[in-house]
């Protein structure tokens, strides 16, 4: 029997679920679950109950309800009513259970004739009488939910209980600690939990931003913003929609697209403080609205929850009237405030405001997040508590609101331009947003300058003047900020404005422009610029050959034969007007250039580069070039510099407050951490990133790739599949190579894997051809030993030698150790069959070129390679270099390509890895287990399994069963388990 009320989409919350399941399997236990109203723990008990395997018939539920006058122990004798199945089957009741039968009428012929006694020893026969039978049911659990509302009588007989529970009986109470009476414990100041007894305190706190994320996913089902295909699910906080709330995965998720989970996410979170049944009843809405609608649109118009704001209601209104003003006042300051400005704004007299304060913060309404600062506990509550202001009361809170604020020093303009709009004084709210904004620039504080200068630009009827002010404040603002859908689509609004001059048309036109192909990884972004230049060059030639120096950047659509002639165009511009910052990005894009060839003169000029440079443009551009070194760097082979220009780059760009160089700076060095080794906990950290930047296509491209990756090491073919060809389709947008050869060459090893040569080679000609026209010789470490593998494979000897020399030819010269790498690779696949010694001499030039870079997959790869081409000639090194290879991809976690070694091992002949001798595990996993295990915790199907494992799917049974055993736990839950193991 389920236990949460068949609710879909109950995820995360692991911790607290453990807790309570746990305390469940080691009776007696006792667990207090204090929660707000709303936060999900009847969800988290019953989600509990069923993982603990309870039978539904033995736990016996009471609720409390909000009444007056509750009936005495009322949740109990509901509780033990619902006992009748299990009592049915009891041999021998105890006689004081009798005292029960007056109660419980419904049980009378299953209980045993009572006992006379004087109405005084009424309550102790009633004690005795209960803890009898619950001692005769055996194992059972006794829930009582809402103990807020619970009787006296009730909370002083749960108080027995708790302090001598039986040996079979686990205790669960829930209750709402803000609502419990004058704030004493749901069991009273006296209780403790015995000694011998399991449980405690269960604190259910809301979902924070990231857990509503997934839970939106889960009940969603699509649109998670990742760009690739996949759904992550499961990571997040508990939740359970009810049973009706099934149809939402149907009716919303069908419409939501790419990016609309995140969005629809940070709406419900902001909606719901975090509260899962304010979230559930959104998500019900979005449903019967129908997929038409779009769902961010409609819940930005929606009016929240009727729950919260029913909740929010019956609180208010059990305010007295100092607490209510108190209240009121808070609701429209909408920050913390203290005291003082409470009692200045309300009007209160002083000696009002604290038992106001009082008041409130006893009922649950208010909080104290700072010392003496008072703000509602969630904003959705202030949101229902200032709806409920009537007009003229409002419009004086404001108007105090500012007569207060005016008088600090600085004065907070952001404050009050708010208030000053709440007013409906439109021309005195953009005079004051105007001054807000400038204010918070000054201040670099772009998270409220941002907002502040697109709900100016939004109004229809503001000034020429103002409008080009604040369009290129917002222009300014966006250079620096990581790249969002809002920001590019309010500067496509600002340059179709016919009323904006041409120059300053041209200004947020290459501002657009390169958060579109830069940011936006959309080489249409490249269209804006070269528009922008030819409005900006006759009256701000600089500007115009900033924009030139950007169109210098595209390698794509024959681009690259232009850049000669742009770099000379834009240099030209700069000496009819020189500018020390464009000539700054002029720098920053020849460096860049340097790097994409592997220019061994590199490296001095960009420790010339001015890192304490007054001006904020100087240190963008040095930041952006430390970042495109460092970037590209990673791709030529010179891993330990990238690491010292990225974690340089970021600390640059953090401190100058250039967040998308930020952002770009911590996802490369995420991808470094994969390219040296480091896989563990890389794709919960690309899972965070993604989430705090859902627009930055950079983000979903490299957790795409390293999740390409990391799955066809694992022999998760068709996930490496996806991930690849998702990759691979953002880089035929992008206006660099790089990421398209990339994706190529890993959705090309999968192709050669899964489907043969042909298929592989089909594949990697396009990155071929991209690699030749663009001259990408020095990044083509990746893409060169597949694509030669490729090419051999289908026969054409000629091309595949064509290809390794026109590449040597290429890279003679550059400083480029990936590049040198992959060739000597290349080489040794090239000379496979034909000159043994010369692959040998190849592949053991490419490990060590590969281990001097610092990259253990790589030189794993060529191990095993150089195992198979020394079978023949010396079997002793050849199974030596197989182990070593085998122990890499092992601590990697790279079990399928373990196993191949396994196998290359049996296939060739070279005999087992030296062992002290088989050993028996006992009840621990084997390693072969292990490898099992991982797998089925990724999700993996049997069959697949023995695909990566080269095993039968008869031993893949034999393991499996035998993993489920050992841990103890069902398929589904085998990755927790496994967690739990390595902790």
């Amino acid at each position: 029997m389920r236990h949460d009320d068949g609710a879909p989409g109950f995820v995360g919350r692991r911790r607290e679920v453990a807790r309570l399941v746990q305390a469940l399997r080691a009776v007696p236990a006792v667990v207090l679950v204090e929660g707000d109203a709303g936060v999900g723990k009847s969800a988290l008990v019953g989600r509990a109950l069923a993982e603990a395997e309870v039978p539904g018939e033995r736990v016996l539920t009471g609720r409390c309800h909000p009444v007056a006058e509750p009936s005495p122990y009322g949740p109990l004798l509901d509780a033990l009513r619902r006992g009748r199945p299990v009592l049915a089957g009891v041999a021998e009741m105890p006689p004081s259970a009798g005292a029960l039968r007056t109660w419980l009428p419904d049980l009378a012929d299953l209980l045993p004739e009572g006992t006379a006694g004087a109405a005084a020893d009424e309550r102790y026969r009633l004690t005795q009488g209960l803890q009898a039978l619950l001692g005769a049911l055996g194992e059972v659990v006794l829930l009582v939910e809402d103990a807020q509302w619970a009787d006296r009588a009730t909370r002083e007989l749960l108080l027995l209980l708790a302090r001598d529970p039986h040996p079979g009986l686990s205790l669960v109470v829930t209750y709402r600690p803000e609502e419990l009476p004058d704030g004493v414990p749901v069991l009273g100041t006296a209780y403790r939990c015995p000694p011998g007894v399991s449980g405690g305190l269960l604190r259910i706190e809301p979902l924070d931003e990231a857990e509503v994320l997934e839970l939106a996913r889960t009940v969603l089902g699509t649109g998670t913003g990742t760009g690739t295909g996949t759904n992550t699910g499961g990571a997040a906080g508990p939740a359970a929609a009810p049973a009706s709330s099934a149809g939402v995965a149907a009716g919303v998720g069908l419409g939501a697209g790419p990016g609309t989970v995140p969005a629809v996410a940070r709406l419900l979170y902001e909606r719901s403080g975090g509260l899962p049944a304010a979230i559930v009843e959104d998500l019900a809405a979005l449903q019967e609205d129908g997929r038409q609608t779009d769902p961010v649109a409609f819940l930005s118009g929606a009016k929240l929850a009727r729950g919260l704001r029913d909740a929010v209601a019956e609180r208010l209104a059990a305010l007295g009237a100092e607490a209510r003003a108190v209240v009121e006042t808070v609701a429209v300051l909408e920050e913390p405030a203290g005291e003082g400005l409470i009692a200045e704004v309300s009007a209160l007299p002083a000696e009002q405001v604290s038992p106001g304060l009082v008041e409130a913060l006893r009922a649950g309404v208010l909080s104290e997040p700072e010392p003496a600062r008072y703000a509602f506990r969630w904003e959705p509550a202030r949101q229902v508590a200032y709806r409920r202001i009537p007009g003229p009361t409002r419009s004086a809170l404001h108007r105090r609101a500012i007569d207060a604020l005016r008088t600090g020093r600085p004065q907070p303009l952001a404050r009050i331009a708010a208030h000053t709009r709440a007013l409906g004084d439109r021309d005195a709210w953009q005079q004051a947003a105007e001054a807000a904004a400038d204010q918070a620039v000054e201040q670099g504080d772009t998270a409220v300058a941002g907002p502040l200068l697109r709900e100016l630009l939004a109004e229809t009827d503001l000034a020429p003047e103002r409008r080009g002010r604040a369009a290129r404040a917002l222009s300014g603002l966006a250079a620096n900020a990581a790249y969002d859908a809002a920001s590019t689509e309010v500067l496509a609004d600002i340059i179709a404005d016919p009323r904006l001059p041409v120059a300053d048309r041209g200004e947020v036109r290459l501002t657009l422009g390169l958060r579109v192909a830069v940011q936006g990884g959309d080489r249409a972004g490249f269209a804006l610029i070269e528009q922008a230049a030819d409005e900006l060059i006759a009256e701000r030639p600089a500007r115009a050959a900033r924009a030139l120096v950007a169109l210098a950047m595209n390698e794509r659509d024959g681009a690259g034969a232009a850049v000669r002639e742009r770099m000379a165009k834009a240099a030209a511009a700069l000496e009819s007007e020189p500018d020390e910052e464009v000539a700054a990005a002029y720098r920053a894009t020849r460096l860049t250039f340097q790097a994409r060839e592997g220019d061994p003169e590199l490296w001095p000029e960009l420790d010339r580069l001015p890192r304490d440079a007054s001006s904020p443009e100087l240190v963008r551009q040095t930041t952006r070039a430390l970042f495109n070194v460092g970037d590209i760097a990673m791709e030529t082979g010179h891993d330990q510099r990238a690491g010292r220009l990225l974690v340089e780059s970021r600390a640059l760009a953090r401190q100058a407050a250039i967040s998308y160089l930020e952002c770009y700076s911590r996802i490369a060095l995420l991808r470094l951490d994969g390219l040296a080794g480091r896989w563990q906990g890389l794709e919960e950290r690309f899972e965070t990133i993604g989430t705090e930047y859902p627009d930055v296509a950079m983000a979903r491209v490299e957790r795409a790739m390293l999740f390409g990756r990391m799955a066809a090491s694992r022999g998760r073919l068709a996930v490496a599949r996806a991930e690849f060809e998702s990759a691979a389709r953002y880089g035929e947008r992008e206006s660099q190579v790089t990421t398209a050869i990339r994706a190529a060459a890993g959705l090309g090893a999968v192709e050669l894997v899964e489907r043969g040569a042909e298929a592989a080679a089909a594949v990697l000609a396009p990155a071929v051809a991209t690699l030749r026209q663009a001259g990408a010789w020095a990044r083509a470490g990746e893409l060169l030993p597949i694509a030669v593998e490729a090419v051999r494979g289908v026969g054409d000897e000629g091309a595949a030698r064509h290809l390794t020399e026109e590449a040597a030819e290429a890279i003679d010269g550059a400083d480029a150790p990936a590049a040198h790498a992959g060739l000597a690779l290349a080489r040794g696949v090239l000379l496979e069959g034909t000159d043994s010694c010369g692959a040998i001499e190849s592949y053991r030039e490419a490990r060590d070129a590969w281990r001097g870079i610092g990259r253990p997959y790589e030189v794993a790869k060529a191990e095993e390679r150089l195992a198979r081409a020394l079978a023949d000639r010396d079997p002793q090194t050849a199974a030596e270099r197989l182990a070593a290879a085998e122990a890499t991809y092992t601590t990697l976690g790279a079990a399928s390509d373990a196993a191949r070694c396994q196998h290359v091992r049996r296939d060739l002949g070279l005999g087992r890895m030296a062992s002290p001798g088989r050993r028996g595990y006992g009840e621990a996993l084997s390693p072969r287990e292990r490898q099992v295990a991982e797998l089925v915790g990724q999700g993996v199907s049997n069959q697949d399994i023995a695909q990566a494992l080269f095993l039968s799917p008869r031993t893949v049974e034999h393991h499996v069963a035998s993993v489920l055993r050992k841990l103890g736990v069902g398929r589904k839950d085998v990755a927790e388990a496994l967690a739990e193991t390595e902790s």
